[in-house]
């Protein structure tokens, strides 16, 4: 939760992309941020695998008017519309892209390359056929920020009570890196995205930061097995709550569009 998902940036760069509100150029240096390069592969039309740019512009081609963020995890198949070959595969990648009106979707494969030293990381996106359908458990904008906030509660509380917030200095580094990336999170959304969308994936970052903290740095006061049990039952379904939130901003533009047109 960290980090921005690799879906989140192809889908919101995408879409400015789609919509004529950036160069493709521009697009394809903030979906490949910090990554050596992109491809896709099985792009219907291609027989071998292709760069970023060209990519989208055949799924233009093709019908594609739109890019949505799918973020599932085991039990949870957010974002998802089928078929279940598809859904195996961003289970296991724990994201994907679903291209709104070509029936595809994307899901990402990380390598890295490179002797040791200096490694580099490479993506292939797959392309694959998905099922037209609504997508799974996908809350509206306004959903998702009063849920975010009663999570964010929550788990503050949690981590109070489990002494999780004062677990030493890998827990303050995780804090500042929250902080670090909030001041340039205007330029985690690309154009064309409303305010409400960048302050709901905002929050869910945030709430992911400390579910971060509490998962991964020290037991804090959970000295016992059954604790840290407990500890994670609490915190499943605010992690549930901030990765809903997190699809439904990047969804934002596409479910507007989609409203506007009814």
């Amino acid at each position: 939760m960290l980090s921005e998902p690799r879906a989140g940036r192809l889908a919101a760069w995408g879409n400015a992309l789609l919509a004529g509100l950036v160069s493709p150029d521009d697009a394809v240096l903030a979906i490949v941020g910090e990554d050596a390069v992109h491809r896709v592969e099985g792009l219907p039309g291609e027989s071998a695998p292709v760069g970023l740019s060209l990519a989208l512009g055949r799924l233009r081609a093709l019908g594609v008017t739109g890019l949505r963020v799918a973020l599932p995890a085991p039990g949870h198949p957010l974002g998802l519309s089928g078929p279940p070959e598809f859904n195996a595969r961003a289970l296991e990648a724990e994201e994907a892209v679903i291209c709104h009106g070509g029936a595809l979707g994307l899901v990402p494969e990380v390598y890295e390359a490179g002797p040791e030293g200096d490694v580099h990381v490479e993506v292939v996106w797959h392309c694959l056929p998905v099922r037209e359908a609504p997508p799974a458990d996908v809350p509206s904008l306004g959903e998702a920020e009063r849920e975010l906030a009663e999570a964010l509660r929550e788990a503050t509380e949690v981590l109070t009570r489990l002494d999780v917030a004062g677990s030493g200095p890998v827990a303050e580094a995780a804090i500042d890196a929250y902080r670090a990336r909030a001041e340039r999170g205007r330029e985690v959304l690309a154009p064309g995205y409303p305010g409400r969308a960048v302050r709901v994936l905002e929050l869910a970052q945030r709430v992911g930061v400390l579910i971060s903290v509490a998962y991964d740095n020290g037991h804090g006061g959970a000295v016992s097995a059954s604790e840290m049990a407990a500890r994670a039952e609490v915190l499943r379904p605010v992690e549930r709550t901030a990765r809903r939130a997190q699809v439904a901003a990047y969804n934002s533009v596409v479910e507007e569009r989609e409203r506007g047109m009814r």
